[in-house]
């Protein structure tokens, strides 16, 4: 729980969601080190839960399990082997016994003990997770790509607004120094006007390969699991039946190829892109706006999917480059930057301080810590949900002027395209039942 006379944001939320579930009280798990090192009473922590706990939920599991300050009373998932592994991770590196397991994440939200939530659920998911946590009062870290449509992500933000959340975007990038610094050098104008961006996705994740957009999923019918709900991992998404390519077993090696079909993800314009078009959003000052115009590939004269801002600069994906990074050209130098390396032409470029008066941005060294930092202090952190909507929203853009095989205008203060409706009703999508955005 808050400390103490700290306000907390659930005591003004009524008509809290799962009314009918609510009250489930468990012991509370505390870092074995966080007393030893910071004294702290575990009414000083902030309470976490976790939903969705894969291969991702698991490795933000260990990250917040080293953070101070909190402490991690429930996991959530609906595949019993995963939600097993989670919940004696934490009964392991914690003192107590006390992490409870659920495979509805209504009974995670249900709980008032519990602050804040971490989700990590494939894509499909996010939305609805998302907004239900904000109704119920929790704080919210939800991995990228924020949505799986853009009318969705924008739903996410304003309910986050009508609540009050603290609401961290799983872009990491932008807590990495060599980002903000490369961001830094062109939002100061070092590299000069900006006149392009390149950015590559990577083909390749691993060993397996993962295509660039999403494509409608054909897959044979396989018999599900036993310690799979096929029908809640499916959630808001069309029902099909179960197949392993989609939702392997744990002890699988590798990650899971539900990032290939539409009805779960979007592909790497939606998993690697929630990255780099977020740094390319941040560099060109654009994170409460976008493009104009996306052309996308017709196999002539448009060789790489490319965006057009208003100020003329123009934004590639352009699979030919070297590394997974971004790059940036102005009329004065360059500068590339990957999760590996800072580059920059001429390279006196990286020598370059940031004056008083110049355009210092928001400086996170822990993803983790900022959002936890940000829940006492009620403020914003460093990849807020508008800024997690709008690079989402990038990746939505360019997915649609894909599946429509022609160039698109969009409006991005409207969020619609500019006279056409086609492709106005790609924004959104349908929602199975019972679930709803609402």
């Amino acid at each position: 729980m808050l400390p103490k006379g700290k306000i907390n944001r659930r005591q003004f939320v009524k008509g809290l969601g799962g009314a009918a579930i609510a009250g489930i009280g468990l012991p509370y798990v505390i870092p074995s080190l966080s007393l030893g090192q910071s004294g702290n009473s575990p009414s000083d922590k902030i309470t976490l839960g976790f939903i969705g706990v894969g291969i991702q939920g698991s490795w933000l599991l260990k990250g917040f399990s080293l953070q101070q300050g909190c402490q991690i009373a429930a996991v959530c998932d609906v595949d019993e082997q995963k939600l097993k592994r989670a919940q004696n991770f934490v009964n392991e590196n914690y003192t107590g016994t006390g992490c409870a397991a659920y495979r509805d994440f209504r009974e995670v939200l249900a709980r008032p003990d519990i602050d804040a939530v971490v989700i990590a659920t494939p894509d499909h998911w996010h939305p609805v997770i998302s907004i239900e946590a904000c109704k119920a009062g929790k704080d919210v870290y939800c991995e990228k790509a924020l949505a799986l449509s853009v009318v969705e992500a924008r739903q996410i933000v304003n309910t986050a607004r009508r609540f009050g959340t603290v609401f961290q975007t799983g872009s990491m990038q932008r807590s990495d120094s060599k980002f903000r610094q490369a961001c830094e050098l062109v939002r100061n104008g070092f590299i000069g006007q900006v006149k392009s961006v390149r950015l590559f996705l990577g083909l390749k994740l691993g060993t397996s390969s993962f295509p660039i957009y999403p494509v409608a999923c054909d897959l044979p019918a396989e018999p599900a699991p036993d310690v799979l709900d096929w029908d809640m991992w499916l959630g808001p998404s069309p029902w099909r039946p179960y197949n392993s390519i989609i939702a392997p077993p744990m002890d699988v090696q590798g990650w899971p190829h539900w990032r290939d079909y539409e009805d779960y993800a979007g592909g790497l314009m939606t998993d690697w892109g929630a990255h780099h078009y977020d740094i390319v959003q941040w560099g060109l000052g654009m994170d409460e706006s976008g493009p104009v115009e996306i052309y996308p590939e017709d196999g002539k004269d448009v060789k790489m999917l490319t965006y057009k801002y208003a100020n003329g600069t123009t934004v590639v994906r352009d699979d030919t480059m070297q590394y997974r990074s971004v790059e940036f050209t102005g009329t004065e130098g360059t500068v590339e930057v990957s999760r590996e390396f800072i580059h920059a032409t001429p390279q006196s470029l990286l020598r370059k301080r940031v004056g008083p008066e110049g355009t210092h941005l928001y400086k996170s060294g822990n993803h983790y810590a900022n959002w936890l930092d940000s829940i006492r202090k009620r403020q914003k952190p460093v990849c807020d949900v508008e800024i997690g909507c709008r690079s989402a929203t990038v990746c939505h853009l360019g997915i649609i002027a894909h599946r429509l095989g022609r160039p698109l205008k969009w409006d991005p203060v409207r969020e619609r395209f500019v006279g056409d409706d086609e492709a106005d009703r790609l924004l959104s999508r349908p929602i199975r039942s019972p679930w709803k955005l609402a």
